[in-house]
């Protein structure tokens, strides 16, 4: 299939585009489920718009604990319905719809106590495994397998003699989560759908009590625009009051956030061929294997503060190091932390279940004519979500709408991708880049690796790796402003590569290199490399300063230190 080009030439004419003639849907907020809902609708052939105020997963899509799971914990709350739909989407997403960014991830649990634990739990992810098979969903990972406490610690010499008397080890998968909604978005943008990041929101437009369209302000450029549409779907997530507060409307039900924030440490301070699930007082604690880094996380408190920069504190930090240190032979420091990141869920608070319609842990409602909202769920099912989104605007359509396809649409880089897998040694002797390099292309872009090795042929010297952060290449910044949609510095160092959170130094050493790849494609002069880099730089510092603070009302003052965008 053709693919889409993210690039400025792109967006400038997607905004002229949408403000030229009503669409059928325009979709607020390029999250996974707002780039979901695109994907749905256009597929449907419906005309359809996408516009983001900052970068596509800039909010929660981008700071998740980055699995693609049924929730087992969820079994133990007796919620068949959730586990049994999660685990399906898990088996389509590995399988059919995007096998090049869902890859399989191995967890162990340890227990604790002889007899009665081994039974509990070996029964829950026994049906978890069940579950996922009956539907043919399930059969391209591992079944769960019981452990004695000797196989245990040769599986994961990290944990303590008396951590464990035995364990279970059972698969789920992860992905990139940033990575995985800007390729929404373009296999969006590839079946028609016009997308604009940088694109604010600012107000609705109204025809007595129907919502008829938006008011857009381009961030970038500048200007506004009036974008028609006979539906809007708000998926704006955590911002869900606020863009609701546009029309004037209370709302029938409220989002809450609640803060979670991870720890990233290099792969050689847990010595462990498995990722580990733990239980703590509130909730569960995972482990997870990240290339060459372990994400540990997370946390679940109220956040009632910043929205756009949830902010991690120190109390934070210790709180995840002191439960992972309770079963780690050797303890990890403070030092050892490379990266921090911070999201928030969306949670739903309702006020009137009776006038919104509740199903799968998020809602669907349309709270006023020509307006739909979408909220709460969790990443796995946001197709799930982005169906239910679309049928309720149908509702609105006065015509005949085909039914949801999206369970047959694999993303763009799925169509070919096993097949360049198995003909990667000849890619890279094609190319002259190590095998390694190769591999790791295909599990980021899938069959768009071609793209991005075109640019290496074009110019040789995009095939070198970044000097101060070497797992990705020169070629992948380019790439990320010419084809991904990538705006500015952050949106690279932060979301396209995680060179952010992947270096002890947080980016700031490549930030310079990265910017002066970036600048031919974005047109940028020597000033505004600059400004970019020193806003990156005095972004991470105020991560830093807020990483040091005591509770969340000082880190968020720390972290509001540094601007939200870079002037242009």
């Amino acid at each position: 299939m053709r693919t889409a080009t993210l690039g400025p030439a792109e967006r400038a004419e997607a905004l002229a585009g949408m403000a030229e003639r009503e669409l059928d849907v325009l979709v607020v907020g390029a999250g996974v489920v707002g780039a979901g809902t695109a994907l749905d609708a256009v597929t449907r052939g419906l005309s359809t718009g996408l516009v983001e105020a900052r970068d596509w997963a800039s909010g929660t899509s981008s700071r998740s604990s980055k699995l693609i799971h049924g929730g087992l914990r969820y079994l133990e709350m007796l919620d068949f319905a959730l586990v049994r739909e999660a685990l399906k989407e898990r088996g389509l997403l590995l399988e059919r719809l995007a096998p090049h960014l869902v890859k399989p991830v191995p967890f162990l649990y340890p227990l604790q106590h002889k007899g009665w634990e081994r039974l509990y739990a070996g029964s829950g992810v026994a049906l978890y495994d069940a579950m996922s098979m009956a539907r043919g969903h399930g059969r391209g990972l591992p079944t769960h397998r019981h452990l004695t406490r000797r196989h245990a610690h040769r599986v994961a010499p990290c944990l303590k003699k008396d951590a464990l008397v035995g364990a279970l080890q059972y698969y789920d998968a992860q992905m990139d989560d940033a990575r995985y909604v800007a390729t929404l978005v373009r296999t969006a943008a590839a079946y028609g759908a016009k997308a604009a990041n940088r694109a604010r929101v600012t107000g609705f437009l109204r025809e007595g009590e129907r919502v008829v369209g938006a008011r857009v302000q381009d961030v970038e450029a500048g200007g506004e625009y009036e974008i028609r549409a006979k539906q809007i779907v708000n998926a704006t997530g955590v911002w869900t009051d606020d863009t609701q507060a546009m029309v004037g409307d209370r709302g029938q039900f409220h989002v809450r956030a609640s803060k979670g924030i991870h720890l990233v440490v290099p792969k050689d301070r847990i010595n462990s061929s498995t990722g580990l699930i733990l239980r703590t007082e509130k909730s569960v604690l995972f482990v997870i294997p990240w290339g060459r880094h372990w994400i540990i996380g997370t946390t679940d408190t109220d956040w009632d503060l910043d929205k756009a920069h949830p902010a991690a504190s120190s109390a934070d930090i210790d709180y995840l190091l002191e439960h992972v240190n309770s079963v780690l032979a050797v303890p990890l420091s403070r030092d050892d932390v490379q990266g921090v990141y911070a999201g928030l869920r969306p949670l739903l608070a309702g006020e009137s279940d009776a006038t919104s319609k509740l199903s799968r842990e998020h809602t669907v409602a349309h709270p006023a004519p020509g307006l739909v909202v979408v909220a709460g769920g969790k990443y796995t099912t946001y197709r799930v979500m982005a169906k239910d989104a679309v049928d309720e605007a149908v509702h609105g359509l006065d015509q005949r709408v085909a039914e949801c396809v999206t369970e047959d649409i694999p993303l763009v880089g799925a169509e070919g991708y096993r097949a360049l897998w198995n003909a990667r040694a000849g890619i890279a002797a094609r190319t002259g880049l190590h095998v390694v390099r190769v591999e790791h292309l295909l599990n980021r872009y899938g069959s768009l690796a071609e793209e991005v090795l075109e640019l290496v042929t074009a110019d040789p010297s995009l095939g070198e790796p970044l000097t101060a952060a070497e797992d990705y290449l020169r070629a992948e910044v380019v790439y990320a402003a010419s084809h991904e949609g990538a705006r500015h510095l952050d949106d690279v160092l932060t979301r396209r590569t995680r060179i952010s959170i992947e270096t002890f130094d947080r980016g700031t050493r490549s930030a310079r290199e990265c910017a002066e790849l970036m600048a031919p494609v974005l047109g940028w002069d020597k000033d505004q490399i600059e400004r970019e880099v020193q806003h990156y730089e005095k972004r991470v510092e105020a991560e830093r300063e807020s990483q040091r603070q005591p509770d969340d009302l000082t880190a968020d003052a720390a972290r509001l230190g540094a601007p939200d965008i870079v002037p242009l």
